[in-house]
């Protein structure tokens, strides 16, 4: 029997728990279709749209989908590398969990639309500009907050976990993805300021990810 036919198996306490196989492989292709959504909006002049400029003038001018692109590209794959550290803790997870995750794939794959949008108003001086960076910013808030969700729901049974987590450890973890959700939430607010420092404010945030946020989960107990 493959392992994407395993059955579910009775858990603690009778719950049933599922194995993580499925959910990882479902995951990555949201992931993979995301990312590619990304490069697929990137385009480039036509000969005849020039009117006298360069093409490399032209390009040079399209820097704002090129900005918009790396970070929403860089947050994809950071959540990725996130998810994947996270479900290599425990075999089976339950149907709670599952619906996390189903949740923060919600928001994963909404990320393109916003991405487009910013990259179309980023240099919009007006009202225009900072609705883009607002809605760009509240998609990164919401996907922030599922990711936390799915923590929650994946930690909360240490029995799940192939190696003990002591509560300090978990707490830790906790602290430090709920600190990245306040910058969320102020990078939201700085969307009505400047949609430009709102984008450089979510390409940090991706960078202060790229580090372990879950090391203390990994020690063992």
């Amino acid at each position: 029997m493959s392992e994407a036919e395993v059955p579910a198996e009775a858990g603690p306490a009778g719950r049933a728990d599922f194995s993580t196989g499925r959910l990882e492989a479902f995951s990555d292709g949201v992931f993979a279709i995301a990312i590619t959504l990304l490069v697929l909006d990137l385009g480039f002049p036509e000969p005849d749209s020039l009117h006298g400029v360069s093409l490399a003038g032209a390009l040079a001018r399209q820097w704002p989908s090129y900005f918009a692109y790396l970070v929403s590209f860089l947050v994809i794959g950071i959540i990725w590398i996130n998810h994947h550290a996270m479900f290599a803790l425990a075999d089976r997870v339950d149907r709670r969990t599952l619906f996390a995750n189903l949740f923060l794939l919600l928001t994963v794959s909404v990320i393109p639309y916003p991405t487009r949008m910013l990259a179309a108003y980023l240099t919009n001086a007006g009202r225009d500009g900072h609705t883009a960076a607002a809605v760009y910013a509240a998609a990164m808030v919401a996907m922030g907050a599922a990711f936390s969700l799915l923590f929650l729901s994946f930690t909360r049974d240490a029995r799940v976990l192939r190696t003990p987590v002591s509560a300090k450890d978990l707490r830790a973890a906790r602290r430090r993805f709920g600190f990245g959700g306040l910058i969320y939430l102020l990078a939201f607010g700085l969307a009505f300021v400047s949609p430009v420092a709102m984008l450089v404010t979510q390409g940090l945030l991706a960078v202060y990810y790229c580090f372990d946020q879950l090391a203390p989960a990994r020690r063992t107990g």
